[in-house]
């Protein structure tokens, strides 16, 4: 049976966290004061009954820099607990909180599903730690969901779509999502975010942090609508250094420890974005409204469909679409053989975005694109999936 050490004074948190444990994780929960903190760590350590938990979970309620200064000792002294801060993430609280070795921060408006399947990942990371293993050796059914950003052709938008969709779906998932820049010569995340990271993929790979997930997250870089980057090399010539595996053991990491993980990957199908592919659980193609890029996403799917490397969820995105071009989205949709899930008009505010390095998800900017961009990233939110399933359901029983 786990064991949960919670420090909080709300009650009805406590009464969730409690509802979670006892039923799916079979879990015993302790609660204690925040008052205890006044006194430090030690008080802390003399109300816990018995041996240290699995998980502790600091707040809501907790005052930031008491439950920081308790996680830093924590970390120290039993880095196999692992440790949960809930609070409204903000880019500088979520530094500090990763510095003192707390795992997750997350507002107490998380959804009681949300909540279940945190503390069971929080469980399995301390179970990790107990073994010795690292936490990237977790169960494949507690992996978060791996959206590789594809296009056979440069040119497309593809890294547009890519930050635009990490940031829609940061609202769904606040703190739960990290976009990895995988075009490993030319990307272009850390511009298309007005980011200026101290560290890239480059180091991510190497070291400690190809072995211990905690560490990897020291090397990413928080952006302040709520979203994690790894961001790609800082010259051309460091791509030489990354193979295929080390990009499967990276997505592995980050997948065992965010819900959402978007991937804007290279054009075409080199070594690194096959190696994406075997890890996605999703696909996103890009594909503009020219005649070479429909062309070039057609024979896409028949090498991919030949290497049996098309992942179970599908999702086409035709940018750029503007009636004035000649090909209409029907012709689209005969020449690659699949529908088109989601259509972006041709759009002044978009590029506008793009250059200024706030995408346009993120400004709210009402725009023909930005609604696109909405569908989109509504295909990924665990409640359109669930009304989508409802209405199909229906169909078929009215059917």
């Amino acid at each position: 049976m786990s064991r949960f050490v919670a420090i909080t004074a709300v009650r009805d948190f406590e009464s969730r966290i409690r509802q979670a444990i006892t039923g799916a994780l079979h879990g015993e929960l302790q609660t204690l004061s925040p008052h205890v903190l006044a006194g430090g760590p030690d008080d802390v350590f003399k109300q816990l009954n018995g041996a240290p938990p699995e998980v502790l979970i600091l707040g809501p309620g907790v005052a930031a820099d008491d439950a920081l200064k308790l996680a830093t000792v924590f970390d120290l002294q039993y880095p196999e607990v692992s440790l949960l801060l809930i609070a409204e993430p903000n880019p500088e609280l979520v530094l500090r909180a990763m510095h003192a070795g707390i795992r997750d921060v997350v507002s107490s408006e998380i959804g009681s599903s949300d909540l279940r399947v945190l503390l069971e990942r929080a469980c399995l990371a301390s179970a990790s730690r107990r073994r010795g293993m690292a936490p990237a050796a977790e169960g494949h059914q507690d992996r978060g969901r791996v959206i590789a950003v594809l296009s056979p052709k440069g040119g497309v938008g593809k890294t547009t779509v890519a930050t635009n969709l990490a940031i829609g779906l940061s609202k769904v998932a606040p703190m739960s999502v990290v976009l990895v820049d995988l075009d490993l010569q030319f990307g272009d995340v850390a511009s298309g975010l007005l980011l200026d990271p101290e560290h890239s993929i480059t180091d991510a790979v190497k070291g400690a942090a190809s072995q211990d997930s905690m560490v990897l997250k020291a090397f990413l870089t928080v952006h302040p609508a709520g979203i994690y980057a790894l961001c790609g090399p800082k010259t051309p010539a460091e791509s030489d250094f990354i193979t295929a595996e080390h990009v499967t053991r990276l997505i592995n990491q980050l997948a065992s420890e965010f819900k959402y993980v978007v991937v804007d990957t290279a054009p075409g199908l080199g070594e690194h974005v096959l190696a994406t592919l075997e890890q996605a659980t999703d696909g996103v193609w890009v594909c503009g409204m020219d005649v070479p890029s429909i062309r070039g996403l057609h024979k896409c799917f028949a090498v991919l469909r030949e290497l049996q490397l098309l992942p179970q969820g599908r999702h086409t995105v035709l940018n750029f679409a503007d009636r004035k071009s000649g090909i209409s989205v029907q012709d689209v949709e005969a020449t690659i053989g699949v529908p088109v899930d989601t259509v972006i008009p041709r759009s002044r505010t978009l590029p506008f975005s793009t250059n200024r390095g706030i995408p346009i998800l993120q400004s709210n900017t009402r725009d023909s694109a930005s609604k696109g961009l909405k569908k989109l990233v509504d295909r990924f939110d665990p409640q359109w999936l669930a009304s989508t399933q409802t209405k199909l359901h229906r169909r078929v029983v009215v059917s």
